[in-house]
Formats: structure tokens, sequence, C-alpha cells
């Protein structure tokens, strides 16, 4: 008699249903009881939980193809995004840590052959504000950058942010005091700067001065030798790509660009690539 009364197995979109539900709680939870609000968090960590656990799979099993897709449209059906962005915040150390990993896979997870996750953020682009301002918060920075890097994947994403005013912020993100802040920074500052080959080419055209100005200023003529040197390596991986010919160019003929690759001769692990735009420079300029 008794096995006739267990508890039917949660779907994965019964999880993601009451995710989101919990979530909703999370967000306007600031007036219920400290017990009630206290079991509720504890729900909300076991479902983030049991999500990642069918998008990676765990040591027994492998994820199930079917049951990550309808993972994926639920989440995606509704703002579960959304509130999970919102609300991270409110979550403890590890379920930060849980619903980052989630946010990532989701990115990748293709239903009916489509990445709906690069639908639902071309349609709610101001999550993409919350994220980038995430830098700004030393809680949250690690978190939200590593969400941000997982959907600027998607072109269109990745377009938004480089043609916004975000693009600015992370000159000074970049040298930020806390060092993981201001690496993780910098790896988000490179994928938006070599992922996307015609969008970042269309990009670095039409916002040239400005662009080059930051960038020398900011980061080749830093007093911080590991910006300098991070930033004369990015700079070769952009000028060296071919869909970047035409920016190369430009930025080897500048006499004021020549002037600050000349000063950072003095640094002997600069030497190999300066000798070699040196080499370029000499080639293009004849």
């Amino acid at each position: 008699m008794k096995g006739l009364f267990k508890s039917k197995p949660r779907t994965p979109v019964d999880i993601v249903r009451q995710t989101r539900d919990l979530l909703s709680f999370a967000a306007r939870s600031s007036e219920s009881r400290e017990s009630k609000r206290e079991e509720k968090m504890a729900e909300l960590f076991k479902n983030l939980r049991e999500l990642k656990s069918i998008l990676y799979g765990n040591s027994e099993s492998e994820p199930v193809s079917e049951a990550c897709a309808q993972l994926t449209q639920e989440f995606f059906r509704e703002n579960t995004l959304r509130l999970l962005i919102t609300c991270l915040p409110k979550l403890n150390l590890e379920a930060r840590k849980d619903a980052t990993q989630v946010v990532a896979n989701l990115q990748r997870q293709q239903v009916n052959s489509r990445l709906i996750a690069s639908d639902y953020l071309e349609a709610n682009l101001d999550l993409l504000d919350i994220l980038i301002a995430g830098y700004e918060n030393t809680d949250m920075a690690l978190h939200y950058g590593a969400m941000l890097r997982e959907c600027i994947r998607h072109q269109t994403v990745a377009r938004y942010v480089l043609e916004s005013q975000h693009m600015k912020k992370f000159f000074d993100y970049i040298q930020l005091p806390k060092f993981d802040i201001a690496a993780d920074a910098a790896a988000t500052f490179k994928e938006l700067l070599t992922r996307h080959k015609s969008t970042v080419a269309e990009f670095l055209s039409k916002n040239y001065d400005w662009f080059f100005e930051e960038y020398n200023s900011k980061l080749m003529e830093s007093s911080n030798y590991i910006t300098r040197r991070q930033a004369i390596k990015l700079l070769g991986e952009i000028l060296l790509d071919r869909s970047n010919a035409a920016v190369m160019t430009r930025y080897v003929s500048s006499k004021d660009n020549l002037r600050i690759l000349m000063n950072l001769l003095r640094v002997p692990h600069f030497l190999l690539f300066l000798a070699f735009m040196f080499c370029l420079s000499h080639i293009i300029l004849e």
C-alpha cells in the first residue's frame, strides 16, 4: 500500500516552473516571516542544483537531450532568466555558482535547431545592462561576468554591447583594484573584440577614433605592467586578424601610435611582438 502513495517524479518543466515561482517569492520576500523565507530559499537552492544536474549530468548519468530541451523551452517561455539575474544577489554563494552555470549552459542549448536563448536576449537586451553593471559590485562581478561572456556568444547580443556606451566602461573595469575582477573584465573585453569577426570589424571602423584614443591612453600607456602586457597582446590579435586589415593599416600609419610602440620597446617582454609590428608597419607604409 505504501508504494501507491509515492510522489510522482518532477519533470524538468515542473522544476523550472517551481523555480520561477520561488524566484518571484525571493524578489518580494522582504516582508515575509523569516522562517518561511528560509524554507522557500532552501527550496530554491535545491531547484537550482537540480537544474544544473539536468543540464550537465552527474556522476551517475549523462545529460538527456530531451530533458535539456524541455527545460530550456520552459525556462525561456517566461521571464525566468530575468528573475534569476535580478535575484542573484539574494542567493548564497553556492546557489550563485549553480545559477551561473545554468545560465551559461542554456546559451548553448538548442530547441528545434534554434538557440532560443539568443531570441530571448534579443528581446530583452536591457538584461545586458544589469550584467555589465555587475562589475561595479565586488560580490557579484565574477558571476555576472561569467554570464555575460556566455551571452555574448550570440552575435546580436555582442553587437548590442559593442554599440552601447558600456564599451567605454570596460577601459575602467580592466583597471579595477581587485585583480580577479579586473582580469574577468579583461576576458570579457577580449571576447567582445575577437569572437564575431564581421561585427568587430564594423565596430572598429565606425568607432576608430575614440576607441583607440581610449585604448592607447588607458591601456597601452597604463602604469600597470600587466595591463600594458595584456593590451599589447590583444592589440596584436585585433590588428593581425584579416577582417581588420583596414583598421590595422590605419593604426600603424599613425605617428602617435608608433611613438607609443617605440616607448614600449623599453620593456624586454614586448620586444618580439613590437619588432613584428614595426616590420609590418614598414611594409605597409612603403
